[in-house]
């Protein structure tokens, strides 16, 4: 788990005026943190196209290009000159080792966007924008110092360098996890500045989830039965086939016992039982995946808004004000799974506000924020490439999304998912971190096309995980 910020720029401010590292010290470490990268991955006389903008961004492309020079075929290009006093002296610096500037930006085995960088807001210009259509037309392994150029803290304005991988500077910003931004900022690693990332870092409450981290749901005491590994409930409504998905989902990742609750016949795995109401023994609950109008008011109330056990909301749940109000319940483990578009339908029931979906996804750090100051308690997870989870203010993003899981039924394995860890136990936050977790990392390991997956290879996937 890595820590994530907004800006760096109080960090920074703690290196010059507490630990007396200057600025020229930290860009002297941002050049070196790039060099390495390239050195590991490059031979030797490789070509190095760096695009460096006027301030301190483009400082470290030159300082780059300097600690390169003599050992690659460096070409520094400087389409705006430089303003910054960092900028100017690092360009000095270059000269006095033979670094010249070219003045045609041609394709190299490695691209260095170094224009802009973190804190962008505003819109590039029509020449910064035809830079970056160039680079992003080369070949060559693309590189973003810091940031890529184009990425803003609101998603990409209106296009961006399309990076490999961007080496982010001293710890990471929340603009690189936005959804908006994913395919442009690559592989995101990051670089110290001149002490370690722990000494470097100050508190936080955004983190960034690892692959590392997923604790899959364990039966190490043989002396075991299903009563001891808990009884989920699930609501299956009018489409049937997203209760039985989830069900499925459920019985899979430990749940001892999944239950189906129905008005209907229905014919699901001869594992998952089925019946017109929640058993006693129920554990945990989940609502919404397919739901429609199947139910009573009265049925819902008795069942639902009057049960204290841990819940899961999905789906059609954030289409009715009634199951909205178990939000008020702050003596309940509470999760809700909303998509953007699902967000904006219970944000306008809950408030009256109406958003847009490009609001929320350029805005999405702001948005689970303000649903969590209104209900702290609840574990919110907003699906997306990127996804994010908040409850009590603290706030984890799992990063590890694929396309594959664009298709319908994903979010029904996610809901099924965190219900079995509710009913085993799990707290909303846990439940949700380690579901989510399990989803992406299975739908990653999916060896079929990237358009085939359906959801019960999601669910054979989790079943082969591995506990580490």
């Amino acid at each position: 788990m890595q820590n994530v910020y907004k800006d760096c720029y109080a960090m920074d401010r703690r290196c010059y005026e507490e630990l007396l590292l200057t600025e020229d010290i930290l860009m002297e470490h941002a050049a070196a943190g790039m060099a390495d990268y390239i050195r590991e991955h490059f031979a030797k006389h490789s070509s190095i196209l760096i695009v460096s903008g006027t301030g301190n961004n483009g400082a470290d492309g030159t300082a780059l290009a300097r600690q390169l020079h003599g050992d690659y075929d460096v070409r520094l290009s400087l389409p705006f000159g430089v303003k910054s006093e960092m900028a100017k002296i690092q360009l000095e610096r270059a000269k006095k080792v033979g670094v010249s500037a070219v003045e045609v930006l041609e394709d190299a085995d490695v691209i260095v966007d170094a224009l802009l960088g973190a804190g962008l807001n505003k819109l590039l210009n029509d020449e910064t924008i035809h830079i970056v259509q160039q680079l992003n037309s080369f070949e060559g392994h693309k590189i973003a110092c810091d940031i890529p150029t184009g990425v803003g803290a609101e998603g990409l304005m209106p296009i961006a360098f399309k990076a490999d991988v961007t080496l982010t500077m001293g710890a990471r910003k929340e603009a690189l996890y936005l959804d908006q931004n994913k395919d442009e900022v690559g592989e995101i690693r990051c670089i110290d500045l001149g002490v370690s990332a722990q000494m470097y870092a100050m508190p936080t409450q955004t983190y960034v989830l690892e692959k590392e981290e997923l604790k899959l749901p364990s039966r190490t005491t043989q002396n075991a039965h299903k009563g001891n590994f808990g009884h989920a409930a699930l609501f299956c409504g009018e489409k049937e086939g997203a209760g039985i998905i989830a069900g499925i989902a459920s019985a899979s990742f430990g749940a001892g016992l999944t239950t189906l609750v129905v008005h209907a016949n229905i014919t699901p795995p001869p594992y998952l039982m089925h019946s017109t109401v929640v058993p006693d023994n129920a554990t945990a609950l989940a609502i919404g995946m397919g739901l429609g109008g199947h139910f009573e008011s009265e049925f819902i109330e008795k069942y639902v808004l009057c049960s204290h056990l841990p819940i899961v909301l999905d789906a059609d749940a954030f289409l009715s004000a009634e199951l909205l109000s178990v939000l008020e319940q702050k003596d309940r483990e509470i999760v809700i799974t909303p998509h953007p578009k699902e967000f904006t339908i219970l944000w306008k029931l809950l408030t009256g506000e109406e958003l847009s979906v490009a609001e929320v996804q350029s805005r999405r750090f702001e948005m689970v924020r303000m649903f969590n100051a209104k209900y702290p308690h609840v574990t919110l997870l907003l699906k997306g490439s990127n996804t994010l989870i908040i409850q009590e203010e603290q706030l984890y993003i799992n990063p590890l999304g694929c396309a594959k899981l664009s298709k319908g039924g994903s979010g029904d394995v996610l809901s099924g998912l965190i219900v079995a860890l509710l009913a085993q136990g799990y707290t909303g936050l846990e439940a949700s971190i380690q579901a989510s977790l399990a989803l992406v990392i299975a739908a990653n390991n999916y060896k079929g096309s990237s358009y085939a997956m359906l959801p019960t290879d999601i669910i054979e996937e989790v079943s082969k995980l591995e506990i580490n």
